[in-house]
């Protein structure tokens, strides 16, 4: 399997969120994840500030991704929040942090294990390669549909 669908949650996938920026688009996701009691009070400032360092957007074939996290300290228990943006917002580009990429996806991450947390990366990125089911996710409606997207992904690997 290629994603755990133990980290994925209902309440937790955000879909045709609008909003005008890539920090306004992290404090609702954290926002999200620390009123399940998932991640500690600290996780949103500790996320920002890693995003600033390390920006975690990719350009996929077809569209902008987002991948944010924070270190595990920050963090009570593994989940992955997730939006779909209705206007896409700029985060600075993983490989090179000086360009942007406009981002219509984001999976923001809550890991407790480091290890896990580069496995999840490469799953996450061979996941966008899926461009069709991607396109699914992204006018998807239903938050129960996105998960069934997600898992229709882990079935095809």
């Amino acid at each position: 399997m290629l994603l755990d669908v133990n980290l994925l949650d209902t309440e937790l996938v955000v879909l045709n969120l609008e909003l005008e920026n890539k920090y306004d688009v992290m404090t609702v996701l954290a926002n999200c994840l620390l009123e399940k009691n998932i991640v500690k009070p600290s996780y949103l400032q500790a996320l920002i500030e890693r995003e600033d360092v390390y920006p975690t957007g990719l350009q996929t074939k077809e569209f902008g991704v987002a991948i944010p996290h924070a270190d595990i300290q920050h963090v009570l228990k593994p989940s992955i929040a997730i939006a779909t943006l209705k206007n896409s917002v700029k985060f600075n580009l993983m490989a090179s942090p000086e360009n942007t990429v406009d981002v219509k996806i984001v999976f923001m991450l809550a890991l407790t294990e480091p290890q896990k947390q580069l496995q999840l990366l490469q799953d996450l990125i061979s996941l966008f390669q899926a461009s069709h089911l991607i396109k699914q996710m992204l006018k998807c409606d239903d938050r129960q549909m996105f998960i069934d997207i997600v898992n229709q992904i882990n079935q095809n690997e």
